[in-house]
Protein backbone atom coordinates (compact mmCIF):
# COMPACT_ATOMS: atom_id res chain seq x y z
CA UNK A 1 0.00 0.00 0.00
CA UNK A 2 1.15 3.59 -1.00
CA UNK A 3 1.17 5.70 2.16
CA UNK A 4 0.99 9.56 2.21
CA UNK A 5 0.65 10.84 5.63
CA UNK A 6 -1.37 13.50 5.00
CA UNK A 7 -3.59 11.76 2.61
CA UNK A 8 -3.39 9.12 5.23
CA UNK A 9 -5.52 11.18 8.23
CA UNK A 10 -7.67 12.75 5.68
CA UNK A 11 -8.76 9.41 4.73
CA UNK A 12 -8.97 8.38 8.36
CA UNK A 13 -11.20 11.49 8.76
CA UNK A 14 -13.90 10.48 6.03
CA UNK A 15 -14.21 7.04 7.28
CA UNK A 16 -14.48 8.12 10.88
CA UNK A 17 -17.26 10.40 9.79
CA UNK A 18 -19.38 7.86 7.27
CA UNK A 19 -19.33 5.70 10.48
CA UNK A 20 -20.87 7.99 12.33
CA UNK A 21 -23.28 9.15 10.25
CA UNK A 22 -24.12 5.83 8.94
CA UNK A 23 -24.58 4.28 13.05
CA UNK A 24 -27.09 7.39 12.73
CA UNK A 25 -29.20 6.69 9.87
CA UNK A 26 -27.65 9.09 7.53
CA UNK A 27 -27.34 8.42 4.23
CA UNK A 28 -23.96 9.21 2.65
CA UNK A 29 -23.28 10.33 -0.84
CA UNK A 30 -19.85 10.01 -2.13
CA UNK A 31 -18.80 12.36 -5.08
CA UNK A 32 -16.33 10.64 -7.79
CA UNK A 33 -13.75 13.48 -7.67
CA UNK A 34 -11.26 14.41 -5.19
CA UNK A 35 -11.62 17.85 -6.53
CA UNK A 36 -14.43 18.57 -5.42
CA UNK A 37 -14.73 21.34 -2.31
CA UNK A 38 -16.50 18.85 0.02
CA UNK A 39 -15.70 15.78 0.81
CA UNK A 40 -19.08 13.55 1.04
CA UNK A 41 -23.01 14.27 1.28
CA UNK A 42 -25.12 13.87 4.37
CA UNK A 43 -28.49 13.04 3.38
CA UNK A 44 -30.91 13.34 6.33
CA UNK A 45 -33.95 11.03 7.04
CA UNK A 46 -36.15 13.94 6.10
CA UNK A 47 -34.01 14.44 2.36
CA UNK A 48 -32.16 17.41 3.42
CA UNK A 49 -28.63 17.20 2.26
CA UNK A 50 -25.79 18.91 3.83
CA UNK A 51 -22.30 18.89 1.79
CA UNK A 52 -19.34 18.23 4.49
CA UNK A 53 -15.97 19.39 4.30
CA UNK A 54 -14.38 16.55 6.40
CA UNK A 55 -10.89 17.67 8.49
CA UNK A 56 -8.57 15.05 11.03
CA UNK A 57 -7.32 17.49 13.29
CA UNK A 58 -4.98 16.75 16.75
CA UNK A 59 -5.88 18.26 19.75
CA UNK A 60 -3.10 21.20 20.88
CA UNK A 61 -3.34 23.53 23.79
CA UNK A 62 -7.29 22.37 24.66
CA UNK A 63 -8.70 22.01 21.48
CA UNK A 64 -8.56 21.81 17.56
CA UNK A 65 -8.22 24.34 15.19
CA UNK A 66 -9.53 24.51 11.98
CA UNK A 67 -7.36 26.77 9.49
CA UNK A 68 -9.60 28.78 6.90
CA UNK A 69 -7.55 28.69 4.30
CA UNK A 70 -5.53 26.35 1.93
CA UNK A 71 -2.10 26.22 0.12
CA UNK A 72 -0.28 24.88 -2.82
CA UNK A 73 3.06 25.46 -4.93
CA UNK A 74 3.71 25.96 -8.74
CA UNK A 75 6.42 27.21 -10.48
CA UNK A 76 5.59 30.53 -9.44
CA UNK A 77 5.70 30.11 -5.76
CA UNK A 78 4.15 28.87 -3.02
CA UNK A 79 0.38 30.37 -2.50
CA UNK A 80 -1.88 30.90 0.14
CA UNK A 81 -5.95 30.56 -0.80
CA UNK A 82 -8.69 31.42 1.78
CA UNK A 83 -11.36 28.73 1.39
CA UNK A 84 -14.71 29.44 -0.26
CA UNK A 85 -17.47 28.29 2.15
CA UNK A 86 -20.40 29.35 0.11
CA UNK A 87 -19.00 25.69 -1.97
CA UNK A 88 -19.71 23.24 1.43
CA UNK A 89 -22.36 23.87 3.78
CA UNK A 90 -20.31 22.57 7.25
CA UNK A 91 -17.17 21.02 8.38
CA UNK A 92 -16.90 17.70 10.20
CA UNK A 93 -13.91 17.44 12.27
CA UNK A 94 -12.58 14.33 13.57
CA UNK A 95 -10.05 14.55 16.73
CA UNK A 96 -8.61 11.07 16.95
CA UNK A 97 -7.00 12.10 20.87
CA UNK A 98 -10.80 11.64 21.95
CA UNK A 99 -12.48 9.53 18.92
CA UNK A 100 -15.11 12.14 18.51
CA UNK A 101 -16.49 14.60 15.75
CA UNK A 102 -17.65 18.52 15.85
CA UNK A 103 -20.07 19.65 13.20
CA UNK A 104 -19.45 23.02 12.56
CA UNK A 105 -22.09 24.44 9.93
CA UNK A 106 -20.44 27.10 8.10
CA UNK A 107 -23.54 30.11 9.98
CA UNK A 108 -21.72 29.16 12.67
CA UNK A 109 -18.24 30.60 11.50
CA UNK A 110 -18.44 34.48 11.54
CA UNK A 111 -18.08 35.69 7.39
CA UNK A 112 -15.47 37.77 8.26
CA UNK A 113 -13.68 35.03 10.16
CA UNK A 114 -10.64 34.45 7.63
CA UNK A 115 -7.71 32.50 9.77
CA UNK A 116 -8.87 30.07 11.74
CA UNK A 117 -11.42 28.93 14.43
CA UNK A 118 -10.76 27.31 17.49
CA UNK A 119 -12.82 24.76 19.67
CA UNK A 120 -12.15 23.99 22.92
CA UNK A 121 -12.27 20.70 23.90
CA UNK A 122 -10.53 21.56 27.63
CA UNK A 123 -11.57 24.69 29.36
CA UNK A 124 -8.91 27.07 29.22
CA UNK A 125 -6.20 27.20 32.06
CA UNK A 126 -7.36 31.09 32.74
CA UNK A 127 -10.84 30.27 32.84
CA UNK A 128 -11.25 32.15 29.70
CA UNK A 129 -15.15 31.80 28.80
CA UNK A 130 -16.02 34.84 26.69
CA UNK A 131 -15.92 34.47 22.68
CA UNK A 132 -15.10 30.53 23.33
CA UNK A 133 -16.40 27.46 21.46
CA UNK A 134 -16.67 24.55 23.54
CA UNK A 135 -16.37 21.79 21.14
CA UNK A 136 -19.19 19.37 23.34
CA UNK A 137 -22.06 22.30 21.88
CA UNK A 138 -20.73 21.49 17.94
CA UNK A 139 -21.32 17.51 18.57
CA UNK A 140 -24.05 15.47 17.04
CA UNK A 141 -25.09 14.46 13.55
CA UNK A 142 -28.55 15.95 13.67
CA UNK A 143 -27.08 19.25 14.04
CA UNK A 144 -26.84 19.80 10.38
CA UNK A 145 -29.63 19.68 9.38
CA UNK A 146 -30.88 22.41 11.95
Amino acid sequence: MIYHHTKTKGDIGVGMVVSDLMLNDIGICLPLSEHLPFDLIAVSPAGKVCRLQVKYKSMRDGGVKCKLTGSYADRNGSHIVYVDRSLFDAYAIYCPENNKIYYVRNDEIPENLTGCFKLRIESSRNNQVSGVRMACDFEGVYRLFD
